[in-house]
């Protein structure tokens, strides 16, 4: 048949048609009497999809297949099944072609291409959609919308390139880079475009955010919706400083890497949790400093974050002690959560009592604890304006003290009064979730990931310490141990010689050794000299002696990969609450379902102002069970696709109880 024989056949009707204005007719009057789909098809030896254009509920395609006839005597009582559902959508469909848009975008006529949504069968990664309704409440799109002026006109605008940036999250592929590994056309259905933006779009689009300055902005209102969206999460505040190690050649300044155990290259963030250990926000920390001066720092953020009057409770670790600092944070309205750090006597085991205690989230914990007040003193700090210094004062906390089974004991401090000791324990316990989440966003969710390759000059002029003036310190401690040791042997000399003047033909003199009389000499002078030289030795140098050429990171580009991050992890959170009653072992495994959910295949198809996602089951049937009965809850949520007045209906193939 030559080339004409390759190309695929015509679809769509190939007789006469059927739908005639009496069958039509028939049709609707069918439908009002409240028949279903599959029953006026059964009664008028039409296909379902026959009958929708009739009912004028398909306008999106052409063409429409003709079903062969079906005896119109059989009654069909049943619901469509998700077989006639695929019979009316194209396997596979190809986005609808959007040049006259992109021609549009080109020329600057276009301020963001419209949503347009391809129904279809077969969808890949449909199942990312199940994140929408969870996104909503993170609300990523909303507060970047109010954040940021308007972006320069062009097809992909605020809305695709974050939910592009979400959505290669929720695929474990969250960098820019990922667009090239995931089929364009794939990614632009769900995105309701044709495709998806390129690696180098997907940047510039990055870039030009980061250069409006707002990611600090960004992440106090994500802050703010956070703590309004889940007011019950945020008694309890949880801090800790993440180090992001680099290990290019640009000359950054050192700090400790804990979990490395070295100092090295890297930026300091701050990162403020909730009770759940889910993000909350991040500031990035100014360099060199200690998690005890930005906790001071973050104080008035804090308070913008969860409003005037209510009452919270500030955790954090060792790296924040500091009595002073405690003060600070008990005079702003906070309460206090952190490990005692110092020399303290050991607790006598006959002190600890046994205590049964089941956490809020219904866990059951068993703690030995002790628990008596301790006084800290608060030293003497400067006062601005005058000369002198505060007095010294104490801080009194309770001071409870945990045992393990192997004997290590772990005090923790608070002011908190009205909470038992083993709710202390258990809350100090769960800042561990906090690291938990740096650790597992570090494997899924690139939070070290280099998104920027831009710099900024460090501030020269910022102090650092001089290793110089600890080492002129060290050498007078030396000399002065030197001098006490040369006196110690004059003193000896004395005693010998005074020894050998009692001796018989001595003539009851004797003369003292010079030689330590000599050695003393040089001890007075090399200590003199060595606090001359500590004196004029300066304790801080400014960083243009120190490393001239020292650079920082540009922050805005992370800030913003951090909050449309964040919200991908938080929103993975929420759907891992949702499931966890209905999937057995969901505490460990919820995340792992989720994971295989987002890569789901399924149908789009638009009924009425209804988008339905039809996901194709995954492995394994408890799976299906136990995402079906995701599906009735976030279905119950009435989420609305962003950018379209569609409202997202869910379900899994095969599933219409999931009870």
């Amino acid at each position: 048949g030559g080339v004409l024989a390759l190309v695929r056949a015509r679809t769509g009707p190939k007789g006469p048609i059927k739908l005639t204005a009496s069958l039509a007719a028939r049709i609707a009057d069918l439908d009002g009497a409240g028949a279903t789909l599959a029953k006026i098809a059964a009664l008028t030896g039409v296909s379902t999809a026959t009958v929708r254009v009739a009912l004028g509920r398909v306008t999106t395609r052409d063409e429409v297949r003709v079903e062969p006839d079906i005896d119109p005597d059989v009654a069909v009582d049943e619901p469509e099944d998700d077989a006639e559902e695929d019979a009316d959508l194209m396997v596979l469909a190809v986005p609808e072609p959007r040049t006259a848009e992109r021609v549009a975008a080109r020329f600057g006529d276009l301020a963001e291409a419209p949503v347009v949504i391809t129904e279809g069968a077969h969808l890949p990664l449909v199942g990312l959609l199940l994140a929408l309704p969870a996104l909503e409440m993170t609300g990523l799109l909303p507060v970047a919308g109010e954040v940021f002026p308007p972006m320069r006109k062009g097809f992909y605008g605020l809305r695709a390139v974050l939910l592009m940036g979400v959505f290669l999250a929720l695929l474990r592929e969250p960098r820019a880079e990922a667009a090239t590994r995931i089929r364009p056309a794939d990614l632009g259905r769900v995105l309701g475009l044709d495709r998806a933006p390129e690696v180098k779009t997907l940047r510039r689009k990055l870039s030009e955010l980061a250069g409006y300055s707002k990611g600090a902005a960004l992440q106090a209102a994500l802050g703010r919706h956070h703590a309004a969206a889940r007011p019950e999460a945020m008694g309890f505040l949880y801090l800790d400083g993440h180090v992001r190690v680099y290990t290019g050649t640009r000359e950054l300044p050192k700090t400790h890497i804990a979990r490395m155990r070295i100092a090295g290259p890297a930026t300091e963030e701050t990162w403020v949790g909730d009770a759940d250990g889910d993000p909350v926000m991040v500031i990035t920390a100014a360099p060199s400093q200690s998690l005890a001066a930005e906790l001071a720092r973050l104080l008035p953020d804090l308070r913008a974050l969860i409003g005037p009057d209510r009452a919270c409770t500030v955790v954090f670790d060792r790296g924040g002690y500091s009595p002073a600092v405690f003060t600070t944070i008990i005079a702003a309205g906070f309460d206090v959560l952190t490990y005692f750090k110092g020399s303290r006597a050991r607790t006598a085991p006959e002190a600890f009592t046994t205590v049964d205690f089941t956490a809020p989230d219904g866990t059951s914990h068993t703690y030995d604890l002790a628990e008596r007040l301790i006084d800290l003193p608060v030293p003497a700090r400067p006062q601005t304006g005058r000369q002198g210094a505060k007095p010294a004062s104490t801080l009194t906390l309770r001071l409870i003290v945990r045992a393990s089974p192997g004997g290590h004991q772990t005090p923790i401090l608070t002011n908190r009064t009205d909470l038992s000791a083993a709710q202390v324990a258990y809350r100090m316990a769960a800042r561990w979730r906090q690291e938990n989440y740096f650790k597992y966003a570090r494997e899924h969710f690139a939070l070290d990931a280099l998104d920027s390759y831009a710099d900024t000059p460090d501030d020269l002029t910022r102090l650092l310490p001089y290793l110089a003036k600890a080492r002129a310190g060290d050498q007078v401690s030396a000399n002065g141990a030197q001098l006490a040791a040369a006196q110690s042997a004059v003193a000896d000399a004395i005693d010998a010689a005074g020894f050998r003047a009692r001796q018989p033909g001595s003539g009851g003199k004797a003369t003292v050794d010079p030689a330590a009389s000599r050695a003393l000499t040089a001890a007075i002078t090399d200590l003199a000299i060595a606090k001359e030289t500590c004196r004029q030795t300066p304790s801080h140098l400014p960083l243009g002696q120190v490393r001239p050429g020292s650079r920082l990171l540009e922050t805005e580009t992370k800030l913003l990969t951090h909050a449309i991050r964040m919200s991908a992890y938080n929103a993975e959170s929420a759907l891992a609450r949702l499931l966890r009653p209905h999937y057995s072992g969901g505490d460990d495994e919820a995340r792992a379902l989720l994971r295989e959910a987002f890569t789901l295949s399924g149908d789009l198809q638009i009924t009425g102002d209804t988008l339905h996602v039809r996901l194709d089951p995954p492995s394994v049937p408890r799976r299906s069970k136990a995402l079906a009965a995701l599906c009735v809850e976030l279905t119950d949520t009435a989420t609305r696709y962003p950018g379209t007045d569609l409202t997202l209906a869910y379900s899994i193939k095969g599933h219409t109880d999931p009870a």
